[in-house]
């Protein structure tokens, strides 16, 4: 192993996915000499195997879905999707899992890129291993970032690894669809992954351990798309856990703790993360290897001065979107606290991630679409608010009948009854994803019920949803 001199930056961040690049933009905008550390491709989970592709696999899948439920168009589009076009447009979204834009935007900002293996070796300390095993060292003046992120879990069945399942790496980038596809999982990427390959030609089993899907949203939205799920012939079975995977002359077959038999040609465990932290020396700072990193709000991992978990990593919310929200608040503590500027870290201040507690936005990008912002109904019982729910159907929305023959859906706003606000809001049905940033500006806004009685939704378009909401609280 070739051993290189120690090169100094003021900050140094493992990890180059969405989160790891934000964090270096913020502390590059901030004049701080920044290197980024990346084992694979530079972009991250995101880009290449998780929301860019699952949304390219998604999106031809939901508009032909709208389609059918338009007369004067459904007839057109009646016959199977092109999958190979599909999968194609897939590939270009990945940039065929090239990194050479990514790689030129870091060029841009003048961001040094170290390619291999980066690890812990004390306080301010990285040494990276580079593919051809020369080790070089990096010294942090103000600060490193953790943004290394998650990687799929498996459980813990004998012989799973012979079988090769499926995560959602493989469910994202597989080159053809399979004739028969086992989903084990109930929650974002299962849903997601049964609803595309069920519409590009797999038949789907889906194998929920839980009594329903979504479980992390309200109730109806979980039913919502199970019964959509149904109707589009995938096979959903809840109350159900896989006892044992074997794969038999290429087939694979997984057995129920009920002793029922199923056999596909592939299976997909969507069963949760685990963080990426278990080979970055956490050990050499008195770290656990392998946890997730408790941070603070202004992403500072707890007994350090100097070390930052963002993302993924610190477990506060496990969404791209959420964690480059995390990036921008510690890109601009690292730079405040390294210049001795005005630190503004209390809540809603600009050095404290505060949306992480309060207002959290999240898309499930089946069909129906799912999407929620801030608390449940039960969640926000259990934080101890005094609380009420108000539901209204989309059907009493003209838009909604505009949208679509047939919309189904719902909405449901939590009204704290002390202040008046908004502790959460769930929405589901068709195109509803584009809705849920005004109940985020809604919900982070503190905005008052009164006040929202003023902001007038336009006519004919699913936001009216909200003056149905209004006038049922109001009475």
């Amino acid at each position: 192993m070739t051993e290189t001199e120690s090169i100094a930056y003021d900050v140094v961040v493992l990890g180059a996915g969405p989160v790891g690049e934000n964090v270096a933009d913020r502390t590059r905008a901030a004049g701080l000499t920044t290197a980024v550390v990346e084992s694979e491709l530079v972009g991250g989970e995101c880009s290449y195997w998780a929301c860019m592709p699952s949304k390219a696999l998604l999106r031809p899948v939901i508009a032909q879905a709208d389609a059918r439920r338009l007369p004067g168009l459904a007839q057109a589009v009646q016959g199977p999707l092109d999958t190979a076009a599909v999968l194609a447009r897939r590939n270009y979204f990945t940039s065929n899992w090239k990194d050479d834009g990514q790689v030129g935007w870091l060029d841009g900002i003048s961001v040094d890129l170290y390619r291999g293996h980066g690890r812990l070796a004390g306080p301010r300390t990285v040494t990276v291993t580079g593919p051809d095993g020369t080790r070089t060292t990096l010294t942090a003046r103000h600060a490193v970032a953790v943004a290394t992120g998650t990687r799929a879990q498996l459980p813990h069945l004998p012989g799973l690894a012979e079988v090769k399942p499926w995560t959602s790496r493989e469910a994202t980038s597989a080159q053809e669809a399979p004739g028969r596809l086992i989903v084990v999982g109930g929650g974002v990427v299962a849903t997601e992954m049964a609803t595309a390959w069920q519409a590009l030609g797999s038949r789907v089993t889906l194998l929920v351990r839980g009594k329903g899907l979504l479980n992390r949203m309200e109730p109806f939205a979980g039913e919502l798309v199970a019964e959509s799920l149904k109707e589009a012939g995938v096979d959903v079975r809840t109350g159900t856990s896989v006892a044992s995977v074997t794969r038999e002359n290429g087939t694979v077959v997984a057995v129920t703790d009920a002793g029922d038999r199923i056999e596909a040609d592939e299976i997909l465990f969507a069963t949760g993360r685990v963080p990426h932290t278990d080979d970055i020396g956490l050990d050499t700072v008195g770290l656990e290897p392998g946890s997730w990193l408790t941070v603070d709000d202004t992403l500072l991992v707890e007994g350090t001065d100097w070390l930052y978990a963002v993302g993924d990593v610190n477990h506060r919310a496990l969404l791209t979107h959420q964690g480059k929200y995390q990036a921008r608040i510690a890109g601009d503590t690292i730079a405040a606290r390294a210049s001795d500027t005005p630190f503004l870290d209390g809540p809603w201040g600009a050095h404290a991630a505060t949306a992480d507690h309060h207002a959290v936005p999240q898309v499930v990008f089946t069909d129906p679409e799912a999407a929620a912002v801030g608390l449940s109904l039960a969640e926000a019982e259990e934080a101890g608010y005094r609380v009420r729910a108000v539901d209204v159907e989309f059907s009493s929305v003209a838009g909604a009948g505009l949208y679509a023959d047939g919309y189904k859906g719902r909405a449901r706003m939590v009204v704290d009854l002390e202040t008046e606000i908004l502790r959460g809001v769930t929405f589901v049905g068709p195109g509803v994803g584009e809705l849920i940033h005004s109940a985020t500006i809604a919900v982070a806004g503190q905005v008052p019920v009164s006040r929202l009685w003023h902001a007038v939704p336009s006519y004919p378009t699913l936001s009216e949803v909200w003056l149905r909401l209004l006038e049922a609280y109001r009475g």
